[in-house]
Protein backbone atom coordinates (compact mmCIF):
# COMPACT_ATOMS: atom_id res chain seq x y z
CA UNK A 1 0.00 0.00 0.00
CA UNK A 2 1.41 3.38 -1.02
CA UNK A 3 0.91 6.51 1.01
CA UNK A 4 1.35 9.83 -0.75
CA UNK A 5 3.11 12.70 0.93
CA UNK A 6 0.28 14.90 2.31
CA UNK A 7 0.09 18.56 1.36
CA UNK A 8 -3.25 19.77 2.74
CA UNK A 9 -2.74 21.40 6.11
CA UNK A 10 0.93 20.51 5.78
CA UNK A 11 2.30 22.97 8.31
CA UNK A 12 -0.35 22.03 10.87
CA UNK A 13 0.36 18.30 10.99
CA UNK A 14 3.28 16.08 11.93
CA UNK A 15 4.85 16.46 8.47
CA UNK A 16 5.24 20.16 9.18
CA UNK A 17 7.09 19.36 12.40
CA UNK A 18 9.29 16.86 10.56
CA UNK A 19 10.30 19.49 7.99
CA UNK A 20 10.81 22.16 10.67
CA UNK A 21 13.04 19.84 12.69
CA UNK A 22 14.87 18.83 9.51
CA UNK A 23 15.59 22.46 8.65
CA UNK A 24 17.05 22.97 12.11
CA UNK A 25 19.12 19.81 11.77
CA UNK A 26 20.32 20.90 8.33
CA UNK A 27 22.12 23.92 9.76
CA UNK A 28 23.47 21.95 12.71
CA UNK A 29 24.71 19.19 10.41
CA UNK A 30 26.10 21.75 7.96
CA UNK A 31 28.30 23.12 10.73
CA UNK A 32 29.26 19.59 11.65
CA UNK A 33 30.01 18.77 8.01
CA UNK A 34 32.38 21.72 7.78
CA UNK A 35 34.20 20.62 10.92
CA UNK A 36 34.17 16.94 9.91
CA UNK A 37 36.06 17.85 6.74
CA UNK A 38 38.41 20.37 8.35
CA UNK A 39 39.29 18.65 11.66
CA UNK A 40 41.05 15.48 10.35
CA UNK A 41 43.40 17.45 8.10
CA UNK A 42 44.17 19.99 10.81
CA UNK A 43 44.80 17.29 13.43
CA UNK A 44 47.05 15.34 11.08
CA UNK A 45 49.06 18.44 10.15
CA UNK A 46 49.39 19.31 13.85
CA UNK A 47 50.39 15.83 15.06
CA UNK A 48 52.43 14.92 11.95
CA UNK A 49 50.95 11.41 12.12
CA UNK A 50 48.03 9.89 10.21
CA UNK A 51 47.86 7.02 12.73
CA UNK A 52 47.61 9.39 15.69
CA UNK A 53 45.00 11.40 13.82
CA UNK A 54 42.91 8.25 13.36
CA UNK A 55 43.24 7.29 17.01
CA UNK A 56 42.22 10.79 18.12
CA UNK A 57 39.15 10.73 15.87
CA UNK A 58 38.14 7.26 17.05
CA UNK A 59 38.16 8.56 20.63
CA UNK A 60 34.92 10.43 19.88
CA UNK A 61 33.19 7.13 19.02
CA UNK A 62 34.60 5.52 22.17
CA UNK A 63 33.08 8.32 24.25
CA UNK A 64 29.87 7.96 22.26
CA UNK A 65 29.73 4.26 23.11
CA UNK A 66 30.12 5.12 26.80
CA UNK A 67 27.32 7.66 26.48
CA UNK A 68 25.10 4.98 24.95
CA UNK A 69 25.42 3.05 28.21
CA UNK A 70 24.64 6.04 30.43
CA UNK A 71 22.10 8.12 28.50
CA UNK A 72 19.19 5.62 28.44
CA UNK A 73 18.88 6.04 32.22
CA UNK A 74 20.23 9.55 32.61
CA UNK A 75 17.99 10.99 29.87
CA UNK A 76 15.10 8.58 30.26
CA UNK A 77 12.44 11.27 30.63
CA UNK A 78 14.15 14.29 29.13
CA UNK A 79 12.09 16.25 26.62
CA UNK A 80 12.82 15.98 22.91
CA UNK A 81 13.36 19.71 22.51
CA UNK A 82 15.78 19.75 25.42
CA UNK A 83 17.79 16.93 23.85
CA UNK A 84 18.08 18.99 20.67
CA UNK A 85 19.15 22.03 22.68
CA UNK A 86 21.83 19.90 24.36
CA UNK A 87 23.04 18.81 20.92
CA UNK A 88 23.27 22.42 19.73
CA UNK A 89 25.07 23.43 22.92
CA UNK A 90 27.64 20.64 22.71
CA UNK A 91 28.22 21.43 19.03
CA UNK A 92 29.08 25.02 19.92
CA UNK A 93 31.33 23.85 22.76
CA UNK A 94 33.10 21.50 20.34
CA UNK A 95 33.72 24.36 17.92
CA UNK A 96 34.97 26.57 20.76
CA UNK A 97 37.49 23.94 21.85
CA UNK A 98 38.70 23.63 18.25
CA UNK A 99 39.36 27.38 18.21
CA UNK A 100 41.59 26.85 21.25
CA UNK A 101 43.27 23.96 19.44
CA UNK A 102 44.21 26.26 16.56
CA UNK A 103 46.21 28.36 19.01
CA UNK A 104 47.37 25.48 21.23
CA UNK A 105 47.41 22.25 19.13
CA UNK A 106 47.93 19.99 22.13
CA UNK A 107 46.87 16.35 22.33
CA UNK A 108 44.81 16.88 25.48
CA UNK A 109 42.78 19.65 23.79
CA UNK A 110 42.12 17.43 20.79
CA UNK A 111 40.94 14.60 23.04
CA UNK A 112 38.62 16.90 24.99
CA UNK A 113 37.19 18.15 21.70
CA UNK A 114 36.62 14.60 20.49
CA UNK A 115 34.90 13.68 23.75
CA UNK A 116 32.46 16.58 23.37
CA UNK A 117 31.95 15.64 19.72
CA UNK A 118 31.01 12.09 20.70
CA UNK A 119 28.44 13.34 23.23
CA UNK A 120 27.00 15.73 20.63
CA UNK A 121 26.21 12.86 18.26
CA UNK A 122 24.47 10.93 21.03
CA UNK A 123 22.24 13.88 21.95
CA UNK A 124 21.21 14.15 18.30
CA UNK A 125 20.59 10.42 18.04
CA UNK A 126 18.47 10.23 21.19
CA UNK A 127 16.52 13.36 20.27
CA UNK A 128 15.78 12.21 16.73
CA UNK A 129 14.63 8.74 17.76
CA UNK A 130 12.42 10.09 20.54
CA UNK A 131 10.84 12.60 18.15
CA UNK A 132 9.97 10.00 15.51
CA UNK A 133 8.90 7.27 17.94
CA UNK A 134 6.58 9.50 19.96
CA UNK A 135 5.13 11.93 17.42
CA UNK A 136 5.07 10.15 14.04
CA UNK A 137 2.44 7.49 13.18
CA UNK A 138 3.79 4.03 12.42
CA UNK A 139 2.71 4.24 8.78
CA UNK A 140 4.85 7.34 8.22
CA UNK A 141 8.03 6.67 10.20
CA UNK A 142 10.12 5.47 7.25
CA UNK A 143 9.03 8.59 5.36
CA UNK A 144 9.91 10.84 8.30
CA UNK A 145 13.40 9.34 8.54
CA UNK A 146 13.79 9.68 4.78
CA UNK A 147 12.91 13.39 4.85
CA UNK A 148 15.26 14.00 7.78
CA UNK A 149 17.92 12.05 5.91
CA UNK A 150 17.57 14.30 2.87
CA UNK A 151 18.42 17.41 4.89
CA UNK A 152 21.21 15.61 6.75
CA UNK A 153 22.80 14.26 3.56
CA UNK A 154 22.54 17.63 1.83
CA UNK A 155 24.35 19.22 4.78
CA UNK A 156 27.15 16.64 4.66
CA UNK A 157 27.34 17.02 0.87
CA UNK A 158 27.76 20.81 1.09
CA UNK A 159 29.75 20.97 4.35
CA UNK A 160 33.06 19.60 3.03
CA UNK A 161 32.85 21.80 -0.08
CA UNK A 162 32.24 24.94 1.98
CA UNK A 163 34.76 23.95 4.64
CA UNK A 164 37.56 23.25 2.17
CA UNK A 165 37.02 26.51 0.32
CA UNK A 166 36.99 28.64 3.47
CA UNK A 167 39.95 26.88 5.10
CA UNK A 168 42.08 27.31 1.98
CA UNK A 169 41.11 30.91 1.24
CA UNK A 170 40.31 32.35 4.67
CA UNK A 171 42.17 30.18 7.17
CA UNK A 172 41.39 27.64 9.88
CA UNK A 173 39.70 30.01 12.31
CA UNK A 174 37.31 31.23 9.60
CA UNK A 175 36.24 27.66 8.82
CA UNK A 176 35.38 27.03 12.47
CA UNK A 177 33.57 30.36 12.82
CA UNK A 178 31.43 29.68 9.73
CA UNK A 179 30.49 26.34 11.29
CA UNK A 180 29.52 28.14 14.49
CA UNK A 181 27.39 30.61 12.51
CA UNK A 182 25.57 27.72 10.80
CA UNK A 183 24.81 26.04 14.14
CA UNK A 184 23.51 29.35 15.52
CA UNK A 185 21.09 29.55 12.60
CA UNK A 186 19.93 26.07 13.61
CA UNK A 187 19.42 27.36 17.14
CA UNK A 188 17.26 30.20 15.78
CA UNK A 189 15.10 27.66 13.95
CA UNK A 190 14.87 25.63 17.16
CA UNK A 191 13.52 28.73 18.92
CA UNK A 192 10.92 29.18 16.16
CA UNK A 193 9.69 25.65 16.79
CA UNK A 194 8.73 26.96 20.21
CA UNK A 195 5.60 25.63 21.81
CA UNK A 196 4.50 23.70 18.73
CA UNK A 197 6.33 20.63 20.00
CA UNK A 198 4.67 20.32 23.38
CA UNK A 199 2.85 17.24 22.18
CA UNK A 200 6.15 15.38 21.86
CA UNK A 201 7.46 16.32 25.28
CA UNK A 202 7.51 13.95 28.21
CA UNK A 203 7.81 14.52 31.90
CA UNK A 204 11.36 15.00 33.10
CA UNK A 205 12.30 12.92 36.13
CA UNK A 206 15.81 12.36 37.50
CA UNK A 207 17.06 8.80 37.34
CA UNK A 208 20.06 7.01 38.83
CA UNK A 209 22.62 5.59 36.44
CA UNK A 210 23.47 1.90 36.76
CA UNK A 211 25.73 0.69 33.94
CA UNK A 212 25.46 -2.95 35.04
CA UNK A 213 21.67 -2.78 34.74
CA UNK A 214 21.95 -1.09 31.35
CA UNK A 215 24.23 -3.83 30.03
CA UNK A 216 21.69 -6.40 31.23
CA UNK A 217 18.88 -4.51 29.46
CA UNK A 218 20.95 -4.49 26.28
CA UNK A 219 21.58 -8.23 26.60
CA UNK A 220 17.86 -8.92 26.86
CA UNK A 221 17.04 -6.67 23.92
CA UNK A 222 19.88 -8.00 21.78
CA UNK A 223 18.48 -11.54 21.69
CA UNK A 224 15.18 -10.19 20.37
CA UNK A 225 16.29 -7.49 17.93
CA UNK A 226 19.71 -8.71 16.77
CA UNK A 227 18.75 -8.83 13.05
CA UNK A 228 18.17 -5.07 12.81
CA UNK A 229 21.27 -4.39 14.93
CA UNK A 230 23.29 -6.45 12.47
CA UNK A 231 21.95 -4.37 9.57
CA UNK A 232 23.07 -1.20 11.33
CA UNK A 233 26.53 -2.54 12.10
CA UNK A 234 27.28 -3.55 8.52
CA UNK A 235 25.90 -0.36 7.01
CA UNK A 236 27.89 1.62 9.58
CA UNK A 237 31.07 -0.26 8.65
CA UNK A 238 30.55 0.58 4.97
CA UNK A 239 29.86 4.23 5.76
CA UNK A 240 32.99 4.42 7.92
CA UNK A 241 34.99 2.82 5.11
CA UNK A 242 33.80 5.45 2.63
CA UNK A 243 34.70 8.30 5.00
CA UNK A 244 38.20 6.92 5.73
CA UNK A 245 39.64 4.62 3.05
CA UNK A 246 37.22 6.13 0.55
CA UNK A 247 38.75 9.59 0.96
CA UNK A 248 42.21 8.13 0.24
CA UNK A 249 40.90 6.29 -2.84
CA UNK A 250 39.14 9.44 -4.00
CA UNK A 251 42.36 11.46 -3.70
CA UNK A 252 44.34 8.80 -5.58
CA UNK A 253 41.77 8.67 -8.37
CA UNK A 254 41.76 12.47 -8.61
CA UNK A 255 45.47 12.46 -9.36
CA UNK A 256 44.78 10.35 -12.43
CA UNK A 257 41.54 12.05 -13.46
CA UNK A 258 39.86 14.98 -11.73
CA UNK A 259 36.54 13.11 -11.91
CA UNK A 260 37.99 10.53 -9.54
CA UNK A 261 37.71 13.10 -6.77
CA UNK A 262 33.93 12.72 -7.03
CA UNK A 263 34.04 9.14 -5.68
CA UNK A 264 32.91 10.17 -2.19
CA UNK A 265 30.41 12.88 -3.30
CA UNK A 266 28.76 10.35 -5.65
CA UNK A 267 28.24 8.11 -2.62
CA UNK A 268 26.55 10.95 -0.71
CA UNK A 269 24.49 12.38 -3.60
CA UNK A 270 21.72 9.71 -3.67
CA UNK A 271 21.01 10.28 0.01
CA UNK A 272 20.01 13.84 -0.90
CA UNK A 273 17.71 12.82 -3.75
CA UNK A 274 16.16 9.46 -2.86
CA UNK A 275 14.79 10.39 0.57
CA UNK A 276 11.77 12.10 -0.96
CA UNK A 277 11.02 8.98 -2.97
CA UNK A 278 11.16 6.81 0.15
CA UNK A 279 8.81 9.24 1.90
CA UNK A 280 6.30 8.96 -0.96
CA UNK A 281 6.43 5.16 -0.80
CA UNK A 282 5.10 5.32 2.77
CA UNK A 283 6.51 1.90 3.61
CA UNK A 284 5.32 0.64 6.99
CA UNK A 285 5.28 -3.14 6.50
CA UNK A 286 8.17 -5.45 5.64
CA UNK A 287 10.74 -2.75 6.43
CA UNK A 288 13.35 -5.19 7.78
CA UNK A 289 13.29 -7.45 4.73
CA UNK A 290 13.37 -4.54 2.33
CA UNK A 291 16.31 -2.98 4.19
CA UNK A 292 18.13 -6.32 3.92
CA UNK A 293 17.43 -6.51 0.17
CA UNK A 294 18.94 -3.07 -0.42
CA UNK A 295 21.81 -3.94 1.92
CA UNK A 296 22.47 -6.97 -0.32
CA UNK A 297 22.36 -4.80 -3.46
CA UNK A 298 24.85 -2.37 -1.91
CA UNK A 299 27.16 -5.24 -1.00
CA UNK A 300 27.03 -6.71 -4.49
CA UNK A 301 27.84 -3.33 -6.02
CA UNK A 302 30.88 -2.93 -3.78
CA UNK A 303 32.02 -6.50 -4.44
CA UNK A 304 32.31 -5.61 -8.14
CA UNK A 305 34.39 -2.48 -7.63
CA UNK A 306 37.72 -4.27 -8.06
CA UNK A 307 36.59 -5.56 -11.46
CA UNK A 308 36.28 -2.10 -13.05
CA UNK A 309 39.01 0.29 -14.10
CA UNK A 310 37.06 3.10 -15.72
CA UNK A 311 36.60 6.16 -13.54
CA UNK A 312 33.03 6.46 -14.77
CA UNK A 313 32.27 2.87 -13.73
CA UNK A 314 33.82 3.49 -10.31
CA UNK A 315 31.61 6.53 -9.89
CA UNK A 316 28.61 4.48 -10.99
CA UNK A 317 29.39 1.83 -8.37
CA UNK A 318 29.69 4.54 -5.71
CA UNK A 319 26.39 6.08 -6.86
CA UNK A 320 24.54 2.74 -6.85
CA UNK A 321 25.93 1.83 -3.42
CA UNK A 322 24.85 5.17 -2.00
CA UNK A 323 21.42 4.76 -3.62
CA UNK A 324 20.85 1.33 -2.05
CA UNK A 325 21.98 2.44 1.40
CA UNK A 326 19.97 5.67 1.20
CA UNK A 327 16.86 3.48 1.08
CA UNK A 328 18.04 0.95 3.67
CA UNK A 329 18.97 3.57 6.31
CA UNK A 330 15.52 5.20 6.81
CA UNK A 331 13.83 1.79 6.73
CA UNK A 332 16.15 0.55 9.47
CA UNK A 333 15.65 3.71 11.53
CA UNK A 334 11.89 3.27 11.16
CA UNK A 335 12.16 -0.28 12.55
CA UNK A 336 13.99 1.13 15.57
CA UNK A 337 11.28 3.77 16.00
CA UNK A 338 8.61 1.06 15.97
CA UNK A 339 10.45 -0.89 18.67
CA UNK A 340 11.02 2.25 20.77
CA UNK A 341 7.34 3.15 20.52
CA UNK A 342 6.33 -0.36 21.63
CA UNK A 343 8.65 -0.09 24.64
CA UNK A 344 6.97 3.08 25.89
CA UNK A 345 8.88 4.87 28.66
CA UNK A 346 11.67 2.27 28.46
CA UNK A 347 12.33 3.11 24.81
CA UNK A 348 15.58 4.97 25.45
CA UNK A 349 17.27 1.67 26.29
CA UNK A 350 16.67 0.69 22.67
CA UNK A 351 17.95 4.07 21.50
CA UNK A 352 21.16 3.50 23.42
CA UNK A 353 21.60 -0.01 22.03
CA UNK A 354 20.94 1.08 18.45
CA UNK A 355 23.28 4.07 18.79
CA UNK A 356 25.99 1.79 20.16
CA UNK A 357 26.04 -0.14 16.87
CA UNK A 358 26.98 3.04 15.01
CA UNK A 359 29.60 3.89 17.62
CA UNK A 360 31.11 0.42 17.29
CA UNK A 361 31.05 0.70 13.50
CA UNK A 362 33.02 3.94 13.62
CA UNK A 363 35.47 2.49 16.13
CA UNK A 364 36.07 -0.74 14.19
CA UNK A 365 35.42 0.47 10.64
CA UNK A 366 38.48 2.69 10.16
CA UNK A 367 40.74 0.10 11.80
CA UNK A 368 39.32 -2.80 9.76
CA UNK A 369 39.32 -0.89 6.47
CA UNK A 370 42.79 0.49 7.10
CA UNK A 371 44.16 -2.95 7.89
CA UNK A 372 42.65 -4.51 4.76
CA UNK A 373 43.83 -1.59 2.61
CA UNK A 374 47.37 -2.04 3.87
CA UNK A 375 47.30 -5.63 2.56
CA UNK A 376 45.28 -5.44 -0.66
CA UNK A 377 44.92 -1.72 -1.43
CA UNK A 378 42.05 0.78 -1.16
CA UNK A 379 39.98 -0.40 -4.13
CA UNK A 380 40.08 -4.08 -3.16
CA UNK A 381 39.12 -3.09 0.39
CA UNK A 382 35.69 -2.05 -0.85
CA UNK A 383 35.30 -5.42 -2.64
CA UNK A 384 36.17 -7.32 0.54
CA UNK A 385 33.76 -5.24 2.61
CA UNK A 386 31.10 -5.70 -0.07
CA UNK A 387 31.48 -9.49 0.02
CA UNK A 388 31.14 -9.50 3.81
CA UNK A 389 28.01 -7.33 3.69
CA UNK A 390 26.45 -9.44 0.90
CA UNK A 391 26.96 -12.64 2.88
CA UNK A 392 25.49 -11.05 6.01
CA UNK A 393 22.47 -9.79 4.04
CA UNK A 394 21.77 -13.25 2.59
CA UNK A 395 21.87 -14.84 6.06
CA UNK A 396 19.61 -12.13 7.45
CA UNK A 397 17.07 -12.57 4.65
CA UNK A 398 16.85 -16.25 5.58
CA UNK A 399 16.66 -16.02 9.36
CA UNK A 400 14.97 -12.66 10.14
CA UNK A 401 11.46 -13.22 11.54
CA UNK A 402 8.49 -11.29 10.20
CA UNK A 403 8.04 -9.52 13.54
CA UNK A 404 10.58 -8.86 16.27
CA UNK A 405 8.95 -9.89 19.54
CA UNK A 406 9.80 -8.05 22.74
CA UNK A 407 9.72 -9.40 26.33
CA UNK A 408 7.11 -6.85 27.36
CA UNK A 409 6.51 -8.27 30.83
CA UNK A 410 10.22 -8.16 31.66
CA UNK A 411 10.58 -4.65 30.20
CA UNK A 412 7.85 -3.41 32.54
CA UNK A 413 10.01 -4.40 35.53
CA UNK A 414 12.94 -2.17 34.44
CA UNK A 415 11.60 1.04 35.99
Amino acid sequence: MKRKFPLNGFWNNFWGRVVMLSIMLFFVYLGDGILSDWAPSFIQSSTKSSLLMGLILSFSSMVGFGADLIFPQLLKRVKTRKLMLMAIGTSLIFAGILLWAIVWPWLVIFLVAMAVWGVYYEFLGFGGQQFVAESIPKTSRSGAWAIMGVFKSLAYFLGPIIGSYIAINKGDSSAVLVAVFSVLIGYAVWLLMGKNNRDIEVEETPEKVNIKNEIEHWRVLFFHVWPVLTISIFMGLIDATFWTTGTVLSDNLARENWLGGMFLPFYMLPMVLIGVVVAKWGIYQGKKKMAEVFMLLAGLCLACISLVNSVWLLLLVSLLTGSALSIAWPLTDAVYSDIINRMGKEGKHMVGLSSSTISMSYILGPILAGGIAQIVGERMTFSVMGVFMSMAAIVLLIVTPKKLKLPQEEIKTWS
